[in-house]
């Protein structure tokens, strides 16, 4: 996490590692089916976050985080810090209250419903967190939109409903899919290059030399993926990507 964090320097330390630590437990109870104690996080991140505008309008950030006595009072206040860059006096705070608002008074009149409400309020906490902290990056390293939602993608892996993270290791919660697909989709799960050993055991592919031959070889061939054969190393490509989003199923069957 220290290395990833470098992308939000500007800011001390203890801000830092908390934001971060706490986009990661979002993300990791998501990708868990934990859809209450990600709802709870969410409001966790929200202090961080607004501790961290309230701190950059004064001139100087707080060592710790905090919660305000009213955070849709204050965060409207924000709009008035004229100093502010639009992003962190108008559209980040309004975010805060709506996430905000989801963690406090979103746990009752759910009777009756054929889709689970918890499970969308998660997916809702999930992607406006995400969208925050890009925000965040974007402003104080003054990068593009498209580097600021990299930056995020290195920090925290994609989560997906289908792939759990255990014990080091990743499992393809699906019996369903073929050995090529688990590939991709444990390739899509990834912000960084996987090395060919963890895909191997990730999937428990039965013979490694078939594995390269018909899984690695012929999705580099057909420019789903980036293998280097000497590395051994695999990356998907923007196709691959494309491939998984179109083609497999990313919630548990």
């Amino acid at each position: 996490m220290n290395v990833h964090s470098n992308v939000l320097g500007g800011l001390p330390v203890n801000l830092r590692e908390e934001l971060i630590g706490a986009l990661a437990s979002i993300t990791r109870n998501f990708s868990e089916g934990r859809w209450e104690p990600s709802e709870l996080n969410g409001g966790k991140l929200c202090e961080i976050v607004y501790s961290i505008i309230r701190g950059h309008a004064d001139g100087q950030f707080p060592q710790r985080p905090y919660k305000p006595n009213n955070m849709v009072r204050e965060c409207q206040k924000l709009e008035q810090e004229t100093q502010l860059p639009r992003s962190l006096r108008i559209q980040v705070p309004r975010i805060l209250i709506a996430l905000y608002e989801i963690r406090n008074n979103r746990g009752v009149g759910h009777a009756g419903s054929d889709v689970d409400p918890n499970h969308m309020d998660a997916v809702a906490v999930l992607y406006m967190s995400k969208w925050i902290v890009a925000e965040l990056i974007r402003v104080f390293h003054d990068v593009d939109t498209a580097t600021a939602s990299e930056a995020v993608d290195a920090l925290v892996e994609r989560q997906l409903e289908v792939v759990w993270s255990v014990d080091g290791k990743k499992r393809v919660l699906s019996d369903k899919l073929s050995l090529h697909d688990k590939t991709l989709l444990l390739l899509y799960s990834e912000s960084s290059p996987i090395a060919e050993k963890d895909l191997l055991s990730w999937t428990e592919a039965a013979n490694a030399s078939s594995y390269r031959r018909d899984i690695l070889k012929k999705c580099h061939k057909a420019r789903l993926i980036e293998y280097d054969d000497v590395a051994r190393i695999v990356r998907l490509s923007p196709k691959g990507a494309r491939y998984v989003e179109e083609n497999i199923p990313l919630t548990v069957p």
